[in-house]
């Protein structure tokens, strides 16, 4: 696997409701870091090519025929190499791609080969090679064995009214919900913590543990300024809610005494209809995940050298636009990492290309990297768990998946 060239064989909050998550069982990583790794679920199902465009591809303007990048002008993309362009509503992720801190892995997918959004998030979290086998996620059993090594905190964190299937597993787990969620006073919860601390001492551990990460992000009050600072930056609703997520995460991941591995989630990536890649509905979708990108940047500070940030989604797009303006439900896609711990400045995709025979079922990119083995090389060598670990309970059944190196600075 190298980087891209035409030919394929040459290619290749702050809170205000606060808990822990119910799914609770009772320091250097292996770079010399104090790693940071945070996932991001872009739920929907996302057009790699609207995001980052083979616009070197022979067929790529045909196929892509009322959603291609134009050859010239505000809508050509931000050339990454000879061969690929990034959208341009991303100028803070090709900043980082520039600085050598973002990489793109294209034509990769999960092993899910249909197109149900349920069926694909399930093998996409679970880290599973089908749906349905398993109620933990990939990221909590990492993060289990990575603790277990003493290589990095014991405690994970999640974003979101409900905790996702990536974090859920034995490793004991803080979750946010937006103040909207709030259900109980700070007075209250602390009433509630002296009764349990009596009645159920587990129980009185979690909600301690929850009003410990409120503090560390600075309670309701901090939330709502947030909110606002995130306002007054401008853009429009989408914008300011994902720029908001992208600062909640970074001061939950920033802090000295914080979990080290994270989650989060951001929904809206369905394009059927309406599609518009630049100035439409899905232009706007990737205007706002690049402002989360920069508020985690921002807020990260000096430990930004030490993260990185993996955006993944459960498959992608038909290369073609349909007859409502937009892609139905596709299979290869784009997967992204981001951090000052990342070795970017790089597309890494063994390219199947876009003729008609090259597309899988006729319609789709097809899938020529294992989004696992690209999971596999940055939890190995960022967190140090071993390659073992990673085939048989990090992603079971998947020994056969070779991690791919390189992906760390």
């Amino acid at each position: 696997m190298v980087l891209s060239d035409l030919s394929r064989r040459q290619f290749l909050a702050v809170s205000g409701g606060l808990a822990v998550s119910p799914f609770l069982p009772g320091i250097a990583g292996a770079s010399g870091r104090d790693p940071r790794f945070l996932t991001g679920i872009l739920r929907g199902g996302v057009d790699g090519l609207a995001v980052v465009a083979p616009v070197g591809d022979p067929d790529y303007q045909n196929v892509r025929e009322g959603l291609a990048f134009e050859r010239s002008g505000p809508n050509s993309g931000l050339r990454l190499d000879g061969f690929f362009a990034l959208n341009p509503n991303m100028p803070q992720l090709a900043e980082l791609y520039r600085s050598g801190e973002a990489l793109f892995v294209h034509a990769v997918s999960t092993p899910y080969r249909e197109r149900s959004h349920f069926d694909g998030q399930d093998v996409l979290e679970s880290g599973y090679g089908r749906s349905g086998v398993g109620d933990s996620g990939w990221l909590n059993r990492a993060l289990e064995v990575a603790a277990a090594k003493k290589t990095i905190d014991s405690r994970g964190f999640a974003m979101g009214a409900q905790l996702p299937l990536v974090m859920r597993g034995s490793a004991p787990v803080l979750s946010w919900m937006p103040p909207a969620f709030q259900t109980a006073s700070t007075d209250t919860r602390l009433r509630l913590l002296d009764i349990y601390t009596h009645a159920d001492p587990t129980l009185a551990a979690a909600i301690a543990e929850g009003m410990e990460l409120d503090d560390l992000v600075g309670g309701e009050d901090s939330a709502r300024e947030v909110m606002r600072q995130s306002r007054k930056m401008g853009g429009g609703g989408k914008v300011r809610s994902y720029r908001t997520t992208g600062t909640v995460a970074g001061k939950v991941m920033s802090d000295a005494d914080g979990p080290r591995v994270g989650a989060f989630s951001l929904n809206g990536w369905d394009t059927h209809a309406n599609e518009r890649p630049f100035k439409g509905r899905l232009g706007r979708q990737l205007e706002a995940l690049d402002a989360t990108i920069g508020a985690l940047r921002t807020e990260m500070g000096p430990v930004w050298r030490d993260t990185v940030v993996a955006l993944v989604t459960e498959f992608g797009r038909t290369a073609r636009m349909n007859g409502t303006s937009g892609t139905d439900h596709g299979t290869a896609t784009l997967a992204i990492l981001v951090g000052g711990a990342v070795n970017g400045g790089r597309v890494i995709a063994d390219w199947p290309g876009l003729s008609d025979r090259a597309l899988y079922d006729g319609r789709d990119l097809a899938p020529t990297t294992d989004l696992r083995a690209i999971l596999k090389g940055v939890i190995g060598d960022h967190l140090g768990v071993s390659e073992a670990a990673l085939g048989e309970k990090v992603f079971p059944g998947s020994r056969d998946v070779r991690p791919v190196r390189d992906l760390i600075a």
